[in-house]
């Protein structure tokens, strides 16, 4: 390896954040190591550490990268069932954030930045229970519990392969659609 490639890179933050993306979408957020990302980078083993100072520091940016991703993929959804659309397609677009995001015992908790961008998805995922006939109070947050719970579900079901018989090869997200109807409302146009 030369001294250049070395110590000259151009963006190592986000060679290093694309690799632990890779990695964490086919053997999972435990495969990761930042003496191996280094290597795949071409630079020398402390300099992913420059950026992130541990595998928890980087977990943690990809956590915070992931809410806003999430928050930007939620912004201005027309209603909750869409909502819910877009919570699944950004899970099956971001299966690596995905991970990370919801197991926070992989990163820091306490982030300033994180915690800023988790604040900014909550928001839109709450936007979409505002309006709802739940009557208020305790009721609306267990209704926006119950929307969060059929979309974090079938999405964590899609990624894990569960859904394969189910689904089959329609799209999920019309699937996700169409079972939205169920607990939240009318039959979906064409009575089905």
């Amino acid at each position: 390896m030369s001294s250049d490639r070395t110590y000259h890179h151009g963006d190592l933050r986000r060679a290093v954040l694309t690799a632990a993306l890779d990695i964490i979408r086919t053997e999972g957020p435990t495969a990761l190591s930042l003496r191996d990302l280094a290597r795949r980078a071409g630079v020398s083993h402390a300099a992913p550490a420059h950026h992130f100072k541990d595998r928890t520091g980087l977990l943690t940016a990809i956590a915070t990268e992931g809410y806003g991703l999430f928050a930007d993929a939620l912004a201005d959804a027309p209603d909750l069932r869409e909502r819910g659309v877009r919570y699944v397609r950004f899970a099956a677009a971001h299966p690596a954030h995905f991970q990370v995001m919801f197991q926070p015992d992989l990163y820091r908790t306490d982030d300033p930045d994180l915690l800023a961008a988790k604040e900014r998805a909550s928001v839109e995922l709450r936007a979409g229970v505002t309006g709802l006939p739940s009557g208020g109070g305790d009721d609306a947050r267990l209704t926006g519990v119950a929307a969060w719970s059929l979309a974090h579900g079938f999405a964590t079901l899609l990624l894990s392969g569960n859904l394969s018989g189910a689904v089959g090869d329609r799209d999920p997200e019309e699937v996700f659609r169409r079972i939205a109807y169920l607990p939240f409302g009318p039959k979906p146009p064409g009575g089905e």
